[in-house]
């Protein structure tokens, strides 16, 4: 495992506490460190296996969120900095101001991602207008791309991919267990 100090001048950390989390590129990541500009926070084995934090290189830049308060009005949908995979960038065509940007889509995965839901892409909140059997569209306006570092993306670039919160839980209360038994009393019918 590793400790990854961040730093940022536009975010402000001064309702941050020790403990808190902060989505970095869309990982949850625990403040162990804080001062004015910057925060430590521990990378472990497991979230360098399943992520792209081993392959940062120091001064790359990042997307950064603080927690959602339970008061705050959402304007996404709800993220819970737990990636599920990786995918990768594989075509951006420009349109008018936005920006097509083709995807990669993971099989195991594919079920989570439909056409007009949201998908997380390095913790930015999305809505995926275009889908086939091995790829899926986004669509990128202006403020998206000058707030984020989506706009660094290009073809082959790797993102961290986080679905839907909400159709995770649903698929597991619809799941049965091995005898066919629904495992939560929740069914179809």
């Amino acid at each position: 495992d590793i400790t990854v100090t961040i730093h940022s001048q536009s975010l402000d950390f001064y309702d941050v506490k020790l403990g808190d989390s902060i989505a970095s590129n869309g990982v949850c990541l625990t403040v162990t460190r804080l001062d004015k500009h910057s925060f430590d926070a521990d990378v472990s084995s497991e979230t360098l296996a399943h992520t792209l934090f081993g392959q940062y290189k120091t001064g790359q830049q990042i997307n950064l969120e603080k927690a959602m308060l339970p008061t705050t009005r959402m304007g996404g949908h709800l993220v819970s900095g737990h990636v599920d995979g990786v995918s990768r960038v594989t075509k951006i065509e420009a349109s008018g101001r936005a920006r097509h940007i083709w995807l990669t889509l993971p099989k195991a995965l594919a079920h989570y991602i439909a056409v007009k839901g949201s998908v997380t892409i390095d913790g930015v909140s999305l809505t995926v207008n275009e889908l086939s059997s091995d790829a899926f569209r986004l669509t990128i306006v202006p403020h998206t791309a000058e707030q984020t570092t989506i706009s660094q993306l290009k073809a082959g670039s790797q993102v961290h991919l986080e679905v839907d919160l909400i159709a995770r839980y649903l698929e597991r209360l619809l799941s049965k267990d091995n005898n066919g038994n629904a495992n939560s009393g929740v069914s179809m019918a």
